[in-house]
């Protein structure tokens, strides 16, 4: 094989396949890429054995041919290059030589294209329109809550995809957990373009994660589904991944807005003031404890081994004094994927769940735990 390509065409996607490549398997090629040549062109492959990639990328073909290079090395390599193009040359034994017209060059040893792991042909899948925003918003609103890397339940370590219908209109839903804390985000369809079937599916967060490197802020995509695997497809760009099997666990219950009370914050002056009460937290000292007083929050974080902190700030709040305690970590996180001014936090008492969502867009909903004071 050989080829001339850009290094602006390839440079970009070498960065966001590094997630894919560089996770650990059974397989030493699936920490290469698979560069074949089609016609006017080239697809770049990669693959982890659960998520897989494939792209076309525009290129010169001098010589038809495929070569498995190192992922990591390519992509630095390209970074680096010090021209506009460069060179691709498959030369003997699986040796690939990458250089310019003049004074770079580089000799690598590459692997048998021919042990590259095949990526999944999907059939039988009706795909749909999105708004690649809207899905990247979906993931990024979700993908954050991760699980042990010992987790194996597919309810942890995936997020759960489905239709809903409120009032007649159409939406499809992911929610995530890792069994301490929810979150649930919501996206309007517009008619005919729901998800079919009666339940959901599972997809990996770390393949969702990956997803959410390729999507941009214009344009739409195409996803959809079997029983076994979830694809989506931007321009020139395909992403399947493996559904995981298992069951979600019901959930509906726990975000229903039963009889709580409300407290309107001011996102950004709430948010500095978690991270202020954070400082003294460690994995073995997570929690702050949340007063509620007329008038008045007070949040104080208590650590044997550093040390305590505590701040105060006015609030609406007129009802019966109360002390909850939660991981500030999970406020932190959840607070950060809000983008309205302001967040509501809907409490019932000291040891039931805590609510947050945005003041105006009710897309996004999140569940958090209390935790033992």
């Amino acid at each position: 094989m050989k080829i001339k390509i850009k290094k602006d065409d390839i440079s970009d996607v070498l960065s966001k396949i590094q997630s894919i490549a560089s996770r650990k398997t059974n397989i030493a090629i699936t920490t290469a890429v698979l560069i074949k040549t089609v016609k006017s062109g080239i697809t770049i492959v990669s693959t982890d054995l659960e998520t897989g990639f494939e792209g076309f990328y525009p290129a010169v073909v001098e010589k038809e041919g495929a070569v498995a290079i190192n992922a990591r090395k390519l992509f630095e390599i390209v970074r680096d290059f010090p021209n506009d193009e460069l060179y691709i040359n498959e030369i003997e034994n699986y040796w690939i030589e990458i250089m310019n017209q003049s004074n770079v060059e580089y000799r690598m040893v590459g692997m048998n294209p021919e042990d590259f792991p095949n990526i999944p042909s999907v059939e039988n899948i009706t795909y749909f329109d999105i708004k690649s925003s809207a899905f990247k918003n979906m993931i990024e609103k979700t993908v954050f809550i991760i699980g042990t890397s010992e987790e194996k339940r597919a309810h942890i370590n995936g997020i759960y995809l489905e239709n809903i219908e409120n009032k007649g209109v159409k939406k499809i839903r992911m929610v995530s957990t890792d069994g301490s804390r929810l979150s649930k985000v919501d996206c309007v369809c517009d008619e005919g373009l729901a998800l079919s079937g009666e339940t959901g599916i599972i997809i990996s967060k770390k393949g969702l994660n990956d997803v959410g490197k390729f999507l941009d802020q214009e344009g739409d995509i195409k996803i959809g589904y079997n029983k076994s695997h979830f694809v989506l497809k931007k321009d020139n760009e395909t992403i399947i991944m493996r559904l995981l099997e298992g069951n979600f666990p019901e959930y509906k219950d726990i975000i229903n807005r039963k009889e709580v009370f409300s407290v309107k914050l001011d996102r950004q002056m709430f948010l500095m003031m978690l991270k202020r009460m954070s400082i003294f937290t460690t994995d073995s000292h997570k929690g702050v404890v949340f007063s509620f007083n007329k008038g008045k929050l007070l949040i104080s974080s208590t650590n044997p081994e550093l040390g305590e902190s505590k701040e105060e700030m006015n609030i609406d709040y007129d009802s019966e004094p109360m002390e909850i305690a939660f991981n500030v970590r999970y406020f932190i996180e959840t607070i950060n994927v809000i983008y309205d001014d302001s967040v509501n936090i809907l409490l019932i008492d000291n040891e039931s769940p805590c609510l947050i969502e945005g003041d105006k867009n009710k897309n996004f909903l999140s569940v958090i735990m209390p935790m033992r004071i």
